[in-house]
């Protein structure tokens, strides 16, 4: 019986236990966060913005920008041994909204069916200033 209660605990702690993801890609960022974290087997994907992690540079071309931010995402994704057809859940904030036919185009190439449940909402700016999107996902095996 001790055994057996040793395990379930030992068990318990290990599935909750909580791990960094950081593509090797994302190496040299200073930011202060984690670009995901896995805890119970649920990943969890900061924000991304369409930044070129080479040259820190958003496109000008908003498409391109969408296409670069979802490859961030897909790095992530990577890093954890997933792929985008493990995502279950994606927020997408805009910064116009007149944006949003091009955005679902890029994102519809992306996330095939059954697509995950998404959330798309406008807002004002966001924390890089010349960004018009940021998109954040939670995914599971």
């Amino acid at each position: 019986m001790k055994i057996l209660t040793l395990v379930l605990v030992l068990a318990c702690c290990l599935s909750a236990a909580k791990k960094t993801i950081v593509p090797p890609e994302f190496a040299s960022s200073t930011a202060p966060y984690s670009p995901g974290i896995l805890a119970d087997g649920t990943l969890y994907v900061s924000g991304q913005i369409g930044q070129d992690l080479k040259t820190s540079r958003i496109p000008d071309d908003f498409e391109q920008e969408v296409k670069l931010c979802l490859e961030r995402v897909r790095l992530v994704l990577k890093a954890a041994g997933m792929t985008y057809s493990d995502v279950v859940s994606v927020q997408v904030y805009l910064t116009d909204m007149s944006q949003f036919a091009k955005m679902n185009e890029v994102y519809s190439s992306v996330f095939k069916t059954p697509r995950p449940a998404r959330t798309t909402v406008g807002v004002a700016k966001l924390a890089a200033p010349t960004a018009h999107i940021e998109i954040t996902v939670t995914a599971r095996k």
